[in-house]
């Protein structure tokens, strides 16, 4: 064969590559738009069944000198290639994207309190509000450790119906109270959305838990409101679902919207739950929400809590939630997991002489 021939024929074969390349760009407009389609219908993007036919289709054509599987290979590369692009347009959509805001957000709370941003924050507090003593005792504790926001469960969804529930609303006015005797910010889960506004007069931050992430009702509840909302991933979920969770306080109009990892479950026995450090990055990556780590949930263990911390810090986590207690072993709820007082003060100063975290 000579050159010319040689030369005639990679003519014709780069002729052909445009083809076909212009050709899978107008296959992938389609199938985007078939995308938007599906999207507005609530249907699933892949459709196995559809993809079967195509194959099927595709392999009864085929004249060679591709063999039936190697057709079935290089169809089932472009139909995959395809339906990442149908989530990658649908992820670049989202609120929570760092498509759609490529600086972090910060959030302001009163009294000049900033979540993410060039500072870290350290939310400290009971797991549960008991009596009016305890969340003084701790609330005074933590103003002299230059603490700013305090946390305190009312409502408490328990895996067993005959474990501690909680004081209600109680909880949240013996909460506010303390807090605002010592000049203290307020956070608190609320898990109905019919307690969200009475909730308003209590908390600066509404805490949704783990265990209603995908309570969808209450987040398109909480998105309604003007006021800060720290979103925990579930025990179970995906960072791909924990922000789905989040668009949908987002997308109600509610911007101040905060992520929490507290562990997710696995195997693992030795401790409470598993830190998913890793999503911490992958999280500031992904979305301009702060993101924080909540070291007392996902290791259940108060041995490990500062390294755990520091990890977190290390990662990019614009703050650390740990539970502190003024006397753990009479606790209600979570009593082996919570820090005492001086342990909490011993915790917080081996955090800061890390240097990680910012202040």
């Amino acid at each position: 064969m000579s050159n010319v021939e040689l030369d005639e024929l990679r003519e014709r074969l780069d002729g052909i590559n445009g083809q076909l390349l212009e050709l899978i760009s107008d296959r992938a407009k389609i199938v985007q738009e078939i995308g938007t389609l599906k999207e507005k219908q609530g249907v699933p993007k892949f459709d196995p069944e559809r993809e079967k036919q195509m194959l099927e289709k595709l392999v009864a054509s085929n004249k060679g000198p591709f063999t039936d599987s190697t057709i079935r290979s290089l169809f089932k590369q472009i139909f995959s290639a395809s339906l990442d692009l149908q989530s990658a347009e649908h992820k670049k959509t989202l609120l929570v994207s760092r498509k759609s805001q490529q600086e972090d957000t910060v959030i302001t709370l009163p009294g000049d309190v900033t979540v993410g941003g060039l500072s870290s924050l350290m939310v400290a507090g009971p797991c549960s509000v008991e009596s009016e003593l305890q969340t003084r005792t701790v609330a005074a504790a933590l103003q002299k450790a230059g603490i700013r926001v305090m946390r305190g469960g009312a409502f408490k969804p328990r895996t067993s119906p005959y474990d501690f529930q909680g004081l209600g609303m109680d909880g949240l006015r013996i909460l506010r109270e303390a807090a605002d005797e010592y000049g203290l910010l307020t956070i608190s889960e609320i898990v109905d959305p019919a307690h969200l506004e009475p909730a308003l007069d209590y908390v600066d931050i509404i805490q949704i838990g783990a265990r209603n992430m995908q309570n969808f009702e209450l987040l398109k509840a909480a998105g309604e409101l003007n006021k800060p909302v720290l979103l925990k991933r579930g025990l179970a979920a995906t960072m791909e679902e924990f922000l789905h969770a989040a668009e949908y306080i987002m997308s109600r109009g509610n911007t101040q919207v905060m992520l929490i990892e507290r562990g997710i479950r696995t195997y693992e026995k030795w401790t409470r739950n598993t830190l998913d450090i890793s999503a911490v990055p992958i999280l500031k990556q992904e979305s301009h929400l702060p993101v924080l780590v909540d070291v007392t949930h996902s290791t259940g263990r108060k041995d490990i809590l500062v390294p755990c911390a520091k990890a977190a810090l290390a990662a990019g986590a614009d703050g650390i939630m740990v539970e502190v207690h003024p006397d753990p072993a009479t606790a209600l709820s979570d009593a082996a997991q919570q820090l005492n007082i001086d342990e909490f003060n011993t915790f917080f100063d081996q955090v800061k002489a890390s240097g990680l975290y910012k202040q």
